[in-house]
């Protein structure tokens, strides 16, 4: 797999999560009708501050367990693979369904921002994911760790913006797809469990064709 591809393989995974109605979407959906336009843009914002965080957490431990530890990079390839299965596999068991969206007080742009990160920093499945995902796309045959985990990040941050802020945009209309909208929420839960599933499975193929 070139890194080229390897990217469009990445973003087709992180797409598809961040699509999935969760407590990223509806703390912006519930910022933006309470607060506005503005306020929901800057829990965006927030959220996307957070995401930072968790994308260098990320690129960190992989980067040093590359150069320190290479020994234990595929079976933490794998572990994450696994772990990264798991959760799409619950993704498709599961029936994802918005039936309400909280009123939320943070009105002024400023604390939507800080609530955001701090949302986003206090959830410890994040870090979890993290340690699965980027062992799966950062590989030491692409270059440096570090400069391979600063395009991940922004396109993570790049997908993120597209989506919450497409969503604080259109707070009102988003709200009425997503509550009127059960089969189709709970269809975009179980398409991204099978992303998951899938891009695990190539992962783990791919590590076990590396050498050790």
């Amino acid at each position: 797999m070139t890194y080229t591809q390897n990217l469009w393989l990445y973003f087709t995974l992180l797409f598809g999560i961040i699509v999935v109605p969760g407590m990223d979407m509806l703390f912006v959906l519930a910022n933006s009708l309470t607060g506005g336009r503005r306020t929901g843009m800057a829990a965006t914002a927030g959220i996307m501050a957070g995401g930072v965080v968790h994308s260098l957490y990320g690129a960190i431990g992989v980067g040093i367990l590359a150069s320190l530890l290479p020994s234990l990079f595929n079976p933490l390839l794998f572990a994450g693979a696994a772990y990264m299965a798991w959760i799409g596999y619950t993704l498709i068991r599961s029936s994802i369904v918005v039936n309400s969206v909280e009123a939320d007080a943070s009105r002024s742009g400023w604390r939507a921002f800080r609530r955001g990160a701090a949302t986003c920093l206090m959830n410890p499945k994040a870090y979890l994911f993290m340690i699965a995902v980027y062992p799966q796309f950062l590989k030491p045959i692409y270059g440096p760790i570090w400069l391979q985990g600063l395009v991940m990040g922004a396109m993570t941050m790049a997908t993120q913006a597209a989506i919450y802020g497409t969503l604080a945009l259109t707070a009102a209309r988003s709200r009425t797809l997503l509550v009127s909208n059960p089969a189709a929420t709970v269809m975009v839960g179980r398409v991204a469990g099978a992303l998951l599933v899938a891009v695990s499975i190539l992962t783990a193929w791919q590590g076990w064709r590396m050498p050790g």
